[in-house]
């Protein structure tokens, strides 16, 4: 039975190709091939089209596909619906050994074999006679819808249709507007009352909002049902169009039904998903709430620091969403195809190859927090950079100098380097000020630590317990050098405090005479390097007339004011 099946093939392969009127006494003995592949793959159909209608399927195999035999069958119905000289009637059917023949004269069109009948469940003569049917009817209309009358009043149709739809769509907008306007009458009027005695006026405007997005979503909606169905009927009018106006509804249709069978096949997932992104927003919830609590201080928790709160919550945040992309990986739909998996480790090298600084500063950060090191508020000194912490990242330490300036640090270069804090132990213990001067050996050193306590007790800022001491840091070659050092409670005031103290030294050590020996020198001059206290306010300088110490700015700021100032 394959057999005939397949020589019937042949014979129809063997016609159409040669698209002769004469044919070979035996063809099904140069088909031996075609026998053979037809036994190992069996039958392939497609259909048989014409102006967007399918008159009917048939079979092929590889060496002759259906597509291209179907095709092939087409062309010859509109090659004698071209032909005005022959008549629909001429199409008749020939029934021979392996296969029917449908004819127009000597023009063969198709050969009806096993396999075509197959399809419909039939026997060939039936189904030759059905496709000879079809074939008459398809060659009637063809020339019917190609008419010159035909073709005018589909023009007119189309015409009253455009006009049409552009007058339905004008009432439709027109209808939307003022109902919209209408609304937003009422809506006005409403927010009036509300404003005056109640507070609720933002969730009206949210209201509102969405009121708005419904109207712009219905006029869209409205336009596209408008050309929807004014394409499909035009394009349906024109044998040309046809077939697009029959696939209109299928380039609509298909992506949302393909999207609904998509949905249903995942539906478990997607409910898995679901519980699963809302347990993750339950605990993220409440981890938030309990470090929140500890910053707070209404949560204590013993050798848990206050500030280690949020950097905290950030680590266990991340480590939720992790765990839940984790678990969810498996379940998102797509998740095991190579498009997804390629892009997956795209970005996977990607992160690996350009994060590997970011990472660390990140490490570097939570580092920072966990050790201590400073937080926000504190003065500290990073390499050659002295200024106040105002912003702690994951990244970068923001500092602020007292120039005014912005420094940003990386939390890398922080973790390997050195860093002084000035403010750790300046609230508890207070911070140690010192200077150093140098001075003669004919000074008594005992004076010299005299002046400089004084000094130090003249300048405003600086505590008074614990006392301010003075060490003999080194005996040189041409002076002493004394240190003093002085207790201060407020890091950011060093620098002012600095200033005053360093005025001081040199107001007291001038009201003694005592030679300050800094910089050095090789010869003793005739005179003392000293200041006279009847110079101390020359001009340009000004201050009291008796000499007393000009007032500076209290130990609160970077920037102390006064007279010996200017």
């Amino acid at each position: 039975m394959k057999a005939i099946i397949a020589a019937g093939i042949a014979i129809q392969v063997w016609a159409l190709l040669a698209a002769a009127p004469a044919r070979a006494a035996d063809p099904v003995e140069d088909q031996a091939g075609a026998l053979e592949e037809m036994r190992e793959t069996g039958p392939q159909t497609a259909p048989v089209e014409l102006d967007g209608e399918v008159l009917f399927w048939v079979v092929g195999t590889k060496s002759f596909p259906a597509a291209d035999r179907a095709r092939a069958i087409r062309g010859n119905i509109v090659a004698l619906a071209r032909d005005p000289a022959v008549q629909p009637e001429t199409v008749q059917v020939t029934d021979a050994k392996f296969a029917t023949r449908i004819a127009s004269g000597e023009r063969p069109i198709m050969y009806v074999v096993d396999a075509d009948a197959r399809i419909e469940g039939l026997g060939r003569q039936v189904v030759a006679s059905a496709h000879a049917i079809k074939i008459r009817s398809a060659i009637e209309q063809y020339r019917q819808d190609r008419s010159p009358q035909v073709l005018l009043r589909y023009a007119l149709y189309a015409a009253v249709a455009t006009a049409s739809v552009l007058l339905a769509l004008s009432l439709a907008l027109r209808t939307l507007r003022r109902a919209q306007r209408v609304v937003e009458a009422r809506y006005k009027a409403r927010i009036q009352a509300v404003t005056i005695q109640s507070v609720e006026v933002i969730q009206i405007e949210r209201i509102w909002a969405i009121l708005s997005r419904t109207f712009r979503t219905l006029r869209w909606l409205v336009v596209l049902a408008l050309l929807y169905v004014y394409l499909g009927f035009v394009l349906g009018l024109f044998p040309w169009t046809r077939l697009v106006s029959i696939r209109l509804a299928d380039l609509v249709l298909d992506p949302l039904v393909t999207m609904g069978r998509g949905l249903i096949h995942y539906l478990p997932n997607v409910v898995f998903l679901a519980i699963l992104v809302g347990v993750m927003r339950w605990t993220l919830r409440v981890a938030r709430l309990v470090f929140t609590g500890i910053e707070r201080g209404t949560v204590k928790i013993s050798g848990f620091d206050a500030d280690w709160a949020q950097p905290t919550y950030k680590i266990v945040r991340l480590l939720v969403v992790v765990f839940a992309l984790v678990v969810a990986y498996p379940y998102i739909p797509g998740a095991e195809s190579p498009a997804f998996r390629g892009l997956s480790l795209f970005f996977g090298i990607l992160v690996s190859l350009g994060s590997s600084s970011t990472i660390s500063n990140i490490i570097a950060g939570y580092s920072l927090t966990y050790r201590r090191m400073f937080k926000v508020g504190d003065r500290v000194r990073i390499d050659e950079v002295t200024g106040d912490v105002v912003e702690v990242r994951l990244l970068v330490t923001h500092l602020h100098t007292v120039k005014n300036e912005e420094v940003i640090v990386p939390n890398s270069k922080i973790l390997s380097g050195d860093v002084v804090n000035f403010s750790s132990l300046a609230r508890t213990r207070g911070l140690i000020l010192h200077t150093t001067v140098g001075i003669g050996y004919e000074t008594p050193w005992r004076q010299v630590a005299a002046m400089l306590r004084m000094a130090a007790d003249r300048t405003a800022g600086l505590l008074k317990d614990p006392e301010p001491f003075v060490w003999q840091k080194s005996l040189g070659d041409f002076a002493v050098t004394y240190e003093l050092n002085a207790y201060c409670g407020n890091a950011q005031a060093m620098s002012a405090l600095y200033s005053d103290m360093h005025r001081n030294i040199l107001d007291v050590f001038n009201e003694y005479g005592v030679q300050i020996m800094t910089p050095a020198y090789e010869g003793d001059p005739a005179e003392p390097k000293v200041v006279p206290k009847e110079r101390w306010h020359a001009l340009p300088a000004e201050g009291r007339a008796d000499g007393g110490a000009t007032s500076g700015k209290s130990p609160g700021g970077d920037r102390p004011k006064g007279d010996d100032r200017h």
